[in-house]
């Protein structure tokens, strides 16, 4: 609906009242009482202004005097980069996908090609990218885009193992299937990624991003694709730290264990133990119909634990990310265990539920089920990490 004016917003005024107390709008499902709460992309409304919707509209949702109104914003009727309009600039470098053509009715489908990296032609250091889809339609049939980095002579690169800096053997399963490089996940409703000052990710000349992108019919036939923004390090500019993207999972051993019977709440859990000292900077909970709540546990090597987020109201449509504020992103220590606890509801109080009488396992479709948190990590050395400590006397938040 339209909400540009006052005639066109008051007939919302109860379900505005609704959503805002429920704090689904804005999109911030993040729990505000445990955890890191300081955030670079806090779109969130305070207690206050919550406080005044309400009030507004338990008082009738009077209109006020039309003379205060302000001018009307020109609509927006084209796509747009979110780190653009957040002050950060065009993009460097836009990669588009190839675009396929999704049936009104069928199954879902996965479109995966290799494209190459328009204008790289020597080495460049990334600080922000963006996915969004390559047209307005495609956000209706679009799940989820995946912008892989294809390797070409990078000795480093090698080293996407789940958290481990190194190298994973033949015998680490876990390591072995978490390489892929990736420069970005995007789902429906999530912005960019912006990695912390004096991290980045290496772009190299003749690699190419290698598509992963997974669409549903909405009873439309629609042709579309997806396009990643980069924006660059100025040139001769390196990045202390290299970052890379991990998916912690919430499921064992990554999609085993997840049985959701009929009409019931399910609850699943994985463990992921850190091998490098590590830092968090963002958090992104990934479920499909059924996720509800994602919790991120550190426990560290002495025993002691500590929330990192909380999200206790997930919605499919919103897969906000989370960007940790410089002066709150957490670290831990080489040994830390981070468990992710995932929560799903599989009967009719869930409004996304398509079908509460079904059983749900794990699967790709978006009627199966998964648990993510995805998060950018990057690596600190011991010496790094005992000055880190140093600089950083308070904890994120103690369990209870």
């Amino acid at each position: 609906m339209s909400l540009r004016t006052y005639a066109e917003a008051r007939p919302w005024a109860r379900a505005i009242r609704a959503r805002v107390i429920e704090r689904q709008m804005p999109p911030w499902h993040i729990d505000k009482s445990v955890g890191v709460q300081k955030f670079k992309n806090d779109m969130s409304l305070t207690d206050e202004q919550i406080a005044t919707i309400v009030k507004w509209v338990d008082n009738g949702a009077p209109e006020g005097n039309p003379a205060d109104m302000p001018p009307l914003r020109p609509v927006t009727t084209t796509l747009y980069w979110q780190a653009e309009a957040d002050g950060y600039g065009a993009p460097d470098i836009v990669v588009k996908s190839l675009e396929d053509t999704m049936p009104a009715r069928s199954q879902d489908k996965w479109w995966r090609h290799t494209v190459d990296i328009p204008g790289l032609i020597e080495p460049r250091w990334v600080r922000m990218v963006e996915i969004r889809p390559s047209n307005l339609k495609g956000r209706r049939i679009l799940h989820h885009s995946i912008a892989h980095l294809v390797l070409n002579n990078d000795p480093e690169s090698v080293n996407r193992g789940i958290a481990s800096g190194r190298r994973g053997g033949p015998d680490d399963q876990q390591d072995l299937t978490n390489q892929r490089p990736n420069l970005m996940e995007w789902a429906i409703g999530k912005g960019y990624d912006r990695y912390p000052d004096g991290t980045g990710k290496l772009l190299l000349p003749g690699e190419k991003i290698a598509w992963d992108q997974h669409v549903h019919a909405v009873g439309e036939e629609i042709t579309a694709g997806s396009e990643l923004g980069i924006w660059l390090y100025p040139k001769g500019q390196e990045p202390k730290h290299r970052i890379y993207l991990v998916a912690f999972t919430g499921l064992k051993n990554g999609t085993v264990g997840l049985d959701i019977p009929p009409n019931s709440v399910a609850q699943t859990e994985g463990f992921t133990v850190l091998k490098e000292n590590t830092v968090i900077t963002n958090f992104q909970p990934h479920f499909h119909l059924r996720g509800k709540v994602m919790q991120v546990e550190a426990i560290l090597p002495d025993g002691t634990s500590q929330i990192v987020s909380y999200v206790e109201n997930f919605n499919f449509n919103w897969m906000t990310n989370y960007i940790y504020a410089d002066d709150a992103v957490p670290a831990f220590p080489k040994g830390t265990v981070i468990h992710v606890t995932a929560y799903y509801d599989n009967t009719r109080a869930n409004k996304n539920n398509p079908d509460p009488d079904q059983w749900v396992g794990y699967g790709d479709r978006t009627v199966d089920e998964m648990a993510h948190a995805w998060m950018n990590v990057y690596y600190l050395s011991d010496a790094e990490y005992q000055d880190w400590q140093a600089r950083r006397k308070k904890p994120v938040s103690s369990a209870p």
